[in-house]
């Protein structure tokens, strides 16, 4: 089922909640500038095996509304802080792919894991996000030709070869952003950075990365691995930044593992 919740006036977050009477939680929090429909695949399978997974759009994205500001890594955890209050949540595991694994790492450091018991990254975009370089060709995109943006984006994505119809689905996914948020959140992958965040991680915790990974290479996965003492490191060796498509079978099964 689907719904709103309010994180701040003015600001209603899509939720989407699959299995919600079951007690073995997964909360996923997409990557930029995707939304909760990237996981797709997971929710597809998982429910069945007996987990409740639920998805959110971060503000800005998605089908969750578009205020100008809020765009930085301390409100969209405060945002997260707010959902898994309001939905009473605890012994989550909490899943983030990309930037929304860098923005569940500044979570668990700034709320001390609150509600969470076992953290899934998936391609972070940690320790830092983006090069100065690749930030400023997306912005210049962004606010010029946000589609060749997108189109740029889907290309680099995947190590497997994907169909046409599969790349069209995956570019829509990034136009249901607002233009202002998508560039707000690239300035917060250039400027932002999660180096004094992961050792305060303190609960168990799967690092899984794409080898080939064209966004955010593998040495950071190894980097994060090191910084996280409750870790462990899986690499996908034939996906690049989207593992959970690329390897979906092997992911929704080792994710299921991880949980128990």
């Amino acid at each position: 089922m689907g719904y709103f919740i309010t994180v701040e006036s003015g600001v209603n977050i899509y939720v989407e909640d699959i299995n919600p009477s079951s007690n073995k939680t997964i909360l996923f929090i997409h990557g930029w500038p995707l939304n909760h429909k990237q996981f797709e695949y997971q929710f597809d399978v998982l429910p069945a095996m007996g987990y409740r997974c639920i998805g959110i759009d971060w503000r800005g994205f998605g089908r969750s509304d578009k205020p100008m500001s809020g765009y930085n890594y301390d409100r969209l955890a405060d945002d997260l802080r707010v959902i898994i209050d309001a939905l009473q949540l605890s012994n989550v595991t909490l899943v983030g792919h990309s930037t929304g694994g860098a923005i569940t790492i500044r979570y668990m450091a700034r709320y001390h894991g609150y509600g969470v018991g076992k953290l899934v990254l998936v391609d972070a975009a940690a320790p830092v996000g983006f090069t100065a370089e690749t930030a400023n060709r997306f912005l210049n995109e962004a606010a010029n030709d946000r589609p060749k943006m997108m189109q740029n984006v889907t290309d680099s994505f995947f190590f497997q070869y994907i169909t046409e119809p599969f790349s069209q689905w995956f570019f829509q996914l990034g136009l249901q952003a607002a233009g202002w948020s998508t560039a707000a959140i690239v300035v917060t992958l250039r400027d932002e950075e999660l180096y004094q965040d992961l050792p305060k991680i303190g609960v168990p915790t799967l690092i899984i990365h794409g080898v080939h990974d064209k966004v955010i290479p593998f040495a950071q996965a190894e980097e994060v691995h090191q910084a996280i003492k409750n870790s462990q490191l899986v690499p996908f060796r034939y996906s690049g930044h989207g593992p959970f498509w690329e390897e979906r079978d092997k992911f929704n099964k080792l994710l299921a593992r991880f949980i128990g």
